[in-house]
């Protein structure tokens, strides 16, 4: 589609659909042309229109740009996408070197949301993977498993970012985990899928029980629900099950629905074309890599399952999480877990691997966060929500359990424009 066939004077008119013109060249008085943008994306992807979304809430608080979607990516494999106009700048999901070069001789800057390696002189935003893996394993900990696997792609490199983080995390609390990865590729045709849950069902029938896993994203932790099932498990009871990236159908249709840790792609988009703003301003030329942290694990049933077999702890625990955010103490739980209070001190170090008190504040945090990256409550009202007689005690105790401010994870977790500053690189 070309965008230089509008003369002026005109006004800009949003057009829905693929493909689209989101603003003219020129505004009527014969103003200076703003700034025309080519975003090569694949917009099938729900991670891809999130990216988009981000993308759009830059511009709704900053300058236009013209804009147009190539949301088949076809500039990825067709280079007269971008030799067919005059670009001020590409934001593309689906950076290829062919496209690095063709911009870097016409000197158009670049922004690669791709989670590939980075390319030379590109600035890239990119998932946290490693936090994605820590988040995962945390979750997945705090039920009381004691066996873990990971199920990935051995020869991705955001798979294996994934593993590493996961893998380390379990390890640090002391326990082993198993890695299986039983293809470099994820399934192209029905027969490589059947291949590969088969795969995975052996792994599973060689795995201590009950286990949790994780894989590196839904579509694999779906293909190793199909393999839980396919051995006559119980699903979470003997294998829990974990994705990432919480494509919200996919993990819906799931059977059971799947537990997922969810990514930030708006959050990318948004970093992606303030990064691209500051580069046509002529500012700062840096070559950075910024990491986007994970949001949360939005658990479904697949994990919905404490695997504790001391039933004093597991009734403990249970309460804990129903009530922490109503001013709980150790001593309201104690007639739940019928035991002495040293009696479930003792307990919840061996299974837990911390105290009564530290499941109550981590729950509390847990909540905190909720609050804070999905309203625009004040701190004031979060803190009663989750159980808290004074804000400043709150703002201690969320400090010292994740070594930020609830306003520092606020800005982290709420894309607004205006509200958070530009990101360092990692």
């Amino acid at each position: 589609m070309i965008l230089d066939q509008i003369e002026p004077p005109c006004i800009a008119v949003p057009v829905p659909g693929p493909g689209r013109l989101m603003a003219s060249r020129r505004i009527e008085g014969g103003a200076a042309a703003k700034p025309r943008v080519l975003l090569v994306f694949r917009s099938r992807y729900p991670e891809s229109v999130e990216m988009l979304n981000g993308i759009a809430r830059h511009l709704q608080t900053h300058d236009a740009w013209s804009v147009y979607v190539d949301d088949e990516a076809r500039a990825e494999v067709d280079l007269q996408w971008l030799f067919s106009q005059d670009w001020s700048g590409v934001i593309s999901r689906h950076t290829t070197p062919a496209l690095v070069q063709a911009c870097a001789e016409r000197g158009i800057p670049l922004v690669d949301l791709n989670d590939t390696p980075q390319f030379a002189g590109v600035p890239k935003i990119r998932p946290d993977n490693p936090a994605i893996g820590a988040m995962g394993a945390a979750h997945l900990l705090d039920r009381g498993f004691r066996h873990f696997g990971f199920c990935g792609l051995r020869s991705t490199g955001w798979a294996r970012e994934r593993r590493t983080g996961f893998v380390d995390t379990v390890q640090r609390r002391g326990y082993a985990c198993d890695v299986f990865e039983p293809d470099d590729a994820p399934a192209s045709t029905p027969f490589d899928h059947v291949r590969q849950v088969e795969q995975i069902a052996a792994w599973l029938r060689r795995l201590p029980m009950p286990v949790a896993i994780m894989a590196c994203h839904d579509p694999r932790a779906n293909q190793v629900l199909e393999a839980a099932r396919s051995t006559g498990r119980l699903i979470p009871e003997e294998i829990a099950v974990l994705g990432a990236n919480n494509e919200a159908a996919r993990c819906e249709l799931a059977s059971p629905p799947l537990s997922s840790v969810a990514t930030h792609p708006l959050l990318s988009g948004l970093r992606a074309a303030e990064r691209l703003a500051a580069l046509m301003a002529g500012g700062d030329r840096s070559v950075d890599s910024v990491r986007i942290a994970p949001l949360k694990v939005v658990a479904r049933r697949s994990t919905d399952v404490l695997a504790i077999p001391d039933r004093h702890v597991a009734d403990a625990v249970r309460y804990i999480r129903e009530h922490a955010c109503e001013n709980l103490t150790v001593d309201q739980v104690l007639p739940h877990a019928a035991v002495s209070r040293s009696q479930l001190e003792k307990k919840f170090r061996a299974y837990l691997g911390r105290s009564p008190q530290a499941e109550i504040r981590r729950v509390q945090v847990t909540r905190i966060r909720q609050l804070l990256a999905e309203t625009n409550l004040p701190l004031k009202r979060i803190a009663e929500l989750s159980g808290f007689d004074y804000m400043e005690y709150m703002c201690v105790v969320f400090r010292r359990l994740t070594g930020g401010t609830p306003g520092d994870y606020r800005r982290r977790t709420q894309p607004s424009a205006r509200a958070i500053p530009p990101a360092t690189g990692r």
